[in-house]
C-alpha cells in the first residue's frame, strides 16, 4: 500500500506538487485533490491567519487508519494526506489530501471521505484570527459525529457551548471568542 501521511512543522508551506507526484503512476487514470486554504473573510470579519496546533503522534496515527479505511471502501492505488501547523496565512494552504486510483468514482469519493473524516475525528485544532479577535473553531464533521456517538460536547463534566450548525454553512460552530486589545 502506497501511503504518505504528514504533519508540516510551522512555517514550513505544503508542497502540492510532491503529494501528487507521489500519488501519480501509469496504472492510476485518476487523481482526487482537496486543498483547504485560508480565506480571507468569515461572516463579514477580516480572516488575519489561521492557527493550526495538534496532538501529532495521535494525529499520525489517526490518519493513517482513514487511509487504511478509505483503502477498505475503495479501490485505490495511493494515498497521500498532509496537514500543517502553526500560522497559516490568508490564501495558503493548510491541509492537503491527494488520492490516486484506476477510476475517477474511487478517487474522488475517497478523497472526500478523507477530508470529512479527518475534520471528524483527527486532533488537530485550528484558531481564526480576525483583525478585531479571534476564536477557535470545531469542525460542523466533529459536532456530528459527537451527535452521533451520543456524547455531550464536554470532557471532565464540562459542557462546552457551541453555536447552532447550520447545514448552509461550514463554519458556523464556535467555541469562544476572545477580542483583541488595542
Amino acid at each position: 500500500e502506497k501511503t504518505l501521511v504528514e504533519i508540516i512543522d510551522d512555517n514550513n508551506q505544503i508542497n502540492l506538487a510532491k503529494y501528487i507526484n507521489y500519488v501519480s503512476a501509469p496504472q492510476a487514470g485518476a487523481i482526487a485533490t482537496f486543498s483547504g486554504t485560508t480565506r480571507d473573510t468569515f461572516e463579514g470579519k477580516t480572516v488575519v491567519e489561521l492557527r493550526y496546533e495538534a496532538y501529532v503522534p495521535m494525529a499520525i496515527k489517526n490518519l493513517k487508519s482513514i487511509c487504511s479505511a478509505a483503502r477498505s471502501s475503495w479501490d485505490l492505488h495511493s494515498i497521500a494526506v498532509a496537514h500543517r501547523l502553526g500560522i497559516v496565512p490568508v490564501g495558503e494552504t493548510s491541509v492537503f489530501v491527494a488520492v490516486s486510483a484506476t477510476h475517477r468514482a474511487d478517487s474522488l469519493d475517497a478523497c472526500k471521505f478523507l477530508i470529512d473524516e479527518l475534520k471528524a475525528s483527527v486532533p488537530i485544532w485550528k484558531k481564526e484570527v480576525y483583525s478585531d479577535g479571534e476564536v477557535w473553531k470545531e469542525n460542523p464533521e466533529f459536532l456530528e459525529r459527537r451527535l452521533e456517538l451520543g456524547k455531550d460536547g464536554g470532557c471532565c463534566r464540562r459542557k462546552i457551548e457551541t453555536a447552532a450548525h447550520d447545514k448552509k454553512s461550514c463554519c458556523k460552530p464556535k467555541v469562544k471568542v476572545e477580542e483583541a486589545i488595542d
